[in-house]
This record gives C-alpha cells, structure tokens and sequence, in this order.
C-alpha cells in the first residue's frame, strides 16, 4: 500500500505555503507521525527553511548523488532508471526530500512524455517518466516507514506540477484575501478535474496495454487529487488597502471554492468547514524562528521569545495542532 500524499497549491504565489508545509511537518513530527517533506518547487524555498546554504551548496554541488529530487530522477533523461533518494535527516521522525533549482530542465521530458502515454505500444518509459516524482517520493517513505508525504510546489501550472498532481492523494489550497487568489481559484478547480480525468484515461490504457503484463510489479498513482479544503491568510492592516476590501474577497471564497473546485453550487457560507484554517502573520516570530531556523512553536526565551512573544508562541502551537489535527481526519490518518 502506498505512502499518502499530499500537496499544497496555489498557481499564486504569496500566500504563505512553504512557511504552512514547513511548521505543519515540524507539528506532525511532534504528534509523533513519520514525515517525509518533498520540496518540488525549483526554488527550493523550502529546503532552504530546513537546511543552511552551506549543507545546500554541498548537496547541489556532488555530482553523481541521489541528494535532492532532480538528481534521482535525472537519469531519467539518458537511458538509465531512477535513483533511491539519500534523505536529509532533519529528527528521529522527520526527513526532507530536498529540492533543486535544476529541476526545472526535466519540464520538457514530462512534456513529451505526455502524449506518448497514450500510445499504442512502448508506453512503460512514458509511465515511468510521468509518475517518477511519485516512484521517488514512495521509495522515501519506505526507508524511513513514513506515515505521509507532504510537498511543496511552485505557483504554474506547467508539466512539472502536473506530474507532481498525479502523484498527489490529497490537495490543500493556501489563498490570500484578494482578487488574484480568488482568480487563481477559479482557474485551478477545472485545470484539477481535467489532469485527473486525463490521468484516469492512461491508466486505463495502461492496464488494457498488453505491455503491461511484462512489468507486474510496476505501480502507479491513482492520481486521485482530492481537495481537502483551503486555508486563508489573514490580512494585514494597511492604510491603502482597508479592511473591507479584505472582508470582501474573503466572503466570496466559499462559493467559488464550491463551485470551482467541487463543482457544487456557489451559495454563501458563514464558518465554511471547508475552511481548514485562517493562517495568521504571526509577525516577528517568523524572522525569529527562520534564524534560529526552527518552527515557531519551538522558539524559547533563549531564542528572544519573551513577553507578548512567549505568548504568541503558545498560540502558534494550538493553532498548528488544531490544523495537524484536522488535515490528518482529512487524510484519513489517527494520531
């Protein structure tokens, strides 16, 4: 049985969604799930939350490694056959995938792999290439028994993450309250259900293949892409953009949730339960915890965490269990 998975996306950037994946596996780890983080966004933001530039320049730098994501599935490009991961042990119950700015140059190999997956014969490279983010990230949780897999990716909608949604089980949607994030929502919802009945069509082509039958023990993602909910960013306050305009971008988040994503009727919901959560600034704590390049909910008094800090500190540790909590009855996982 397969590792779940799931992916936090927004074809907008800005929203706060590698700070959310990086404290939210920092708060599963502590509830005691294994954790493995895949950073597929090739600014690998989120590698760089978890590790210093010079354990990243010394990964990115080795040649012939299997450190980062790119470097697995790299042979992939030639003739030869993905790589195992070496996993960056960040605590006893939490591992990092790294990710890579070179990634970016395997975009054009999923993009022709594309098509010819569904043809008529020689389809076990093109499967191979289009689920190897999956392939990889599985492997992973088996070194390490992980209890799920949590990604990042970038804010496009190109061949990369693409590949990255077919390996994907779950799907959470971080949002800003304004017009972009509400447009970028509108786009994403059809853009989902299309890749995954496409997904669905090459499965099927797949198994109806008589090529099939030569590689038993070859598997592949359902691609099942099931939206769990969105999480909102909470405004700031700022002279030129007041509160109302906030107040009312997010209103009009539930129905085209709804509507865009769910494909179920766009009404207005006061204390939507499809709302995960309204991630807050946490303002100071942030620069904080990056140079002490902990979670927030980990900062001490020794780290400057004093005073109205201690107690916000306390607050961003209910908030993030409250989250953990409420995806992981989403996903389907006890803790």
């Amino acid at each position: 049985m397969s590792v779940p998975v799931l992916t936090f996306f927004n074809n907008k950037g800005g929203v706060g969604k590698t700070s959310l994946i990086y404290h939210l596996a920092w708060m599963f780890a502590d509830l005691g799930k294994q954790v493995i983080v895949a950073d597929l966004d090739s600014q690998a933001n989120l590698t760089a939350a978890f590790l210093d530039d010079d354990s990243i320049e010394k990964i990115w730098g080795a040649q012939n490694t299997n450190a980062t994501i790119y470097q697995c599935v790299k042979p992939l490009m030639e003739v030869n056959d993905i790589v195992p991961p070496a996993l960056q042990k960040i605590t006893e119950h939490l591992h990092l995938l790294p990710g890579d700015v070179a990634l970016s140059s395997y975009e054009d190999l999923l993009s022709t792999q594309w098509p010819d997956s569904m043809g008529d014969n020689n389809l076990y490279r093109p499967m191979r290439i289009l689920t190897s983010f999956w392939q990889v990230a599985q492997m992973a949780a088996e070194q390490v028994e992980a209890d799920m897999i949590l990604v990042d990716i970038g804010p496009n909608l190109g061949a990369i993450n693409r590949a990255v949604l077919l390996a994907t089980d779950y799907v959470a949607l971080p949002l800003g309250a304004d017009l972009f994030s509400l447009k970028g929502l509108s786009n994403l919802g059809p853009v989902l259900k299309s890749w995954k009945s496409l997904w669905a069509k090459r499965l099927d082509n797949w198994k109806n293949n008589p090529e099939s039958r030569k590689y038993p023990d070859f598997k592949l993602p359902l691609g099942k892409m099931e939206p769990i909910g969105y999480l909102c960013q909470q405004y700031g306050v700022r002279l030129d953009r007041p509160v109302k305009a906030y107040d009312k971008w997010v209103k009009r988040i539930p129905a085209v949730y709804r509507k865009a994503v769910l494909g179920k009727k766009a009404v207005p919901v006061k204390n939507d339960p499809y709302c995960l959560a309204t991630l807050k600034h946490y303002r100071s704590l942030i620069p904080m915890g990056q140079e002490h390049r902990k979670p927030i909910f980990h900062l001490t008094s020794a780290d400057g965490a004093i005073g109205s800090h201690a107690n916000s500190v306390q607050g961003a540790q209910k908030d993030f269990y409250q989250l953990a909590r409420k995806i992981a009855q989403k996903m389907r996982i006890p803790l």
